[in-house]
């Protein structure tokens, strides 16, 4: 799409899907903001769709973006949703921030261009085989849109330019966990829910692609990172379980990564996808206010 349409969409197609009004606080905390929920084009390098969320009001406004996990087969990510993690992007919007969630190139309405023809949009989170995986170039360029997301939003003056919190949940999880390699000044913090790569070869459960490779990865990240981290794992993950979340961890502070680690108790089905859930909102929120409040 030109740049010229797209920025023209950002203006037009902001649709206003709801708003949420303001309620009263406990006595230990602010108010609940009230919010509304937008769609924008965002005329990136690479132009994208996002779910918008923000206090209603003119800002500026700290910028939380949250990142979306991966899928790896090109129908799937073509009916990829509109609104992702909708519940837990307005329980940050709720509490003050603007919430961008992007949806990822080459997903929903940018994943098929000739669907007749089997060609499909650009996709760039492919690892490659699992005897040599390519883990590091796929996050790095998810963290890559992300600062486009940060200067974009910046230059339209609708964020606090350097108190952003960056969010994101297994691929994207990964890719934030890549972002905090290059210490980007805007970026506060980072909070990752079940992090990482290669997760379910096949679709098995539990059968990771090259995890030590995965391990290793992490580690390189970790000698250059500085931002603070929250990294909150679930014991019944069937993508990344305990141990191998656990090694990661150890080897990205080994190398000098700052982060926090939280291993919860086993949440439905699966608890990979706790952060998808509204019903999760009171099992990881203390963790997350408890680590923000610390960061003031």
């Amino acid at each position: 799409m030109h740049q010229t349409y797209l920025r023209s969409l950002t203006l037009a197609i902001v649709l206003l899907l709801t708003s949420v009004p303001a309620s009263a606080g406990t006595d230990n905390q602010a108010p609940v903001q009230r919010i509304q929920e937008e769609i924008w084009a965002l005329p990136l390098p690479l132009p994208m769709f996002a779910y918008l969320v923000r206090p209603v009001g003119d800002g500026p406004f700290p910028l939380v973006i949250m990142n979306h996990g991966v899928s790896l087969n090109p129908r799937d990510r073509s009916f990829f949703p509109l609104v992702e993690f909708r519940d837990a992007a307005m329980w940050f919007a709720k509490r003050g921030y603007l919430v961008v969630a992007p949806v990822g190139t080459g997903y929903g309405a940018a994943a098929i261009d000739i669907p007749e023809r089997g060609l499909y949009g650009p996709f760039f989170s492919k690892v490659g085989k699992c005897t040599n995986p390519n883990f590091l170039d796929p996050g790095l360029a998810v963290a890559q849109a992300d600062l486009w997301i940060i200067d974009y939003m910046a230059a339209e003056k609708r964020i606090v330019p350097k108190d952003v919190i960056v969010v994101g949940q297994s691929a994207g999880g990964w890719a934030s966990i890549a972002l905090s390699s290059l210490n980007p000044p805007q970026i506060k913090a980072i909070i990752t829910f079940a992090a990482g790569r290669g997760g379910r070869v096949d679709g098995k459960p539990n059968n990771n692609c090259a995890p030590d490779k995965l391990v290793e990865a992490t580690a390189l990240f970790g000698r250059t990172s500085r931002v603070p981290m929250l990294w909150i794992y679930i014991e019944n993950d069937t993508f990344f379980g305990p141990a191998l979340s656990k090694r990661m961890y150890e080897a990205f502070t080994a190398a000098g990564g700052r982060a926090e680690y939280h291993l919860l108790p086993p949440f439905g089905n699966d608890g990979h996808f706790l952060i998808g859930s509204a019903d999760a909102i009171p099992i990881w929120s203390p963790l997350v206010e408890r680590f923000l409040d610390r960061l003031q």
